[in-house]
């Protein structure tokens, strides 16, 4: 297969991921019985994935459930997993987030995972970027409350915290900080936090059901290799025999969640969150940017790992670590995967 080739067919993921998921959360499927669901981003790693969970479990529990995706090109992507558009319950609609045409239908839950999180767009572009999340999030909410959608789950990010201060282990979902409004770097975060402040004015205003998911760093299949996540990198670097070449001084934390476990939480946020309540996923087992360089490289035998030591002030105070308890102990979760497994 050739890495970022639209023709290419794509393989569907490991079964034993689906069962897992299945075996977590059989009781949310069988809420969502006879439900309609929206989901933006559902193209997108988060999106295939919660397709993929969605179309196992309709399968294996014969739920008459119904999925409506929303793409901006759905021929292309039902070109690329066509596994997708032989699901009898999966309704593709065509649309971009920001000024889709609201479509005739009865709608019970919404899941609004749709954000260019492109730092190449965030550095280029960030007018654009603010306009895709904010604009594209007032436009999903206006289709829930027309709709009289049940509940809304909104994908936020872990960036709405800023920096993350020397000595605190993971951010808790009420840490007071926040990005730096005077920086265009800060476009993401920015946007993702006005965002979360529209579902909680909507929520009130309006009545809804509105949870936020605060989503941090994932690893699995239908990772982007090619986009602004290191441990997709390196991944890539091992796969094409490619010493893994790191110019700051890996020194920056991060943790990373395994797909499979993203798509339990997402449910039961999306099922059980109390309205207008975040929610932090993601894992809170810290690994620096070198250790996580040196572990991909074990996988691939003869690659090398160099650290250029280069000084950039981004490294400084760039980790990337969550505190999961509230989320972990609110839902009764299970021990997610760790990164070895």
């Amino acid at each position: 297969m050739k890495h970022g080739n639209d023709t290419v067919q794509m393989k569907r993921l490991p079964e034993e991921d689906l069962q897992h998921i299945l075996n977590h959360t059989a009781s949310l499927w069988e809420a969502m019985r006879g439900q309609s669901v929206f989901i933006t981003g559902g193209t997108g790693f988060f999106g295939k994935w919660l397709l993929e969970a969605f179309s196992y479990a309709i399968r294996e529990m014969s739920l008459d459930t119904v999925v409506y995706i929303l793409s901006r090109n759905p021929e292309a992507f039902t070109t690329r997993f066509p596994h997708f558009a032989a699901e009898s319950h999966f309704k593709f609609l065509k649309g971009d987030v920001t000024d889709f045409a609201f479509p005739e239908l009865d709608i019970d839950l919404i899941i609004h995972a749709a954000t260019e999180a492109s730092a190449k767009l965030n550095h280029e572009d960030p007018l654009l970027m603010i306009d895709s999340i904010i604009q594209g999030t007032r436009n999903v909410l206006e289709f829930a409350r027309t709709k009289h959608a049940g509940r809304v789950l909104y994908i936020s990010s872990g960036a709405v915290y800023g920096i993350q201060p020397d000595g605190l282990k993971g951010f808790p979902e009420d840490f007071p900080g926040g990005p730096d409004p005077l920086q265009p770097s800060s476009a993401y975060a920015e946007a993702k936090r006005t965002a979360e402040l529209l579902c909680a004015c909507y929520g009130r205003q309006y009545h809804m059901e509105i949870p936020v998911a605060r989503c941090f760093a994932f690893v699995g299949p239908y990772l982007d290799l090619d986009a602004h996540f290191a441990i997709g990198n390196f991944i890539k670097n091992g796969l094409n025999k490619e010493n893994i070449v790191i110019r700051g001084d890996g020194k920056p934390m991060r943790s990373y969640l395994y797909a499979a476990d993203l798509v339990i939480w997402l449910l039961h946020i999306l099922l059980f969150g109390k309205p207008g309540e975040a929610y932090n996923v993601g894992s809170d087992q810290a690994i620096s940017i070198e250790d996580l360089a040196l572990k991909v490289a074990g996988f691939f035998p003869g690659l090398k790992v160099e650290v250029m030591n280069q000084v950039r002030p981004t490294d400084r105070n760039q980790n990337y670590v969550p505190d999961i308890h509230k989320t972990m102990n609110i839902f009764s979760l299970a021990k997610p995967f760790s990164l070895d497994e």
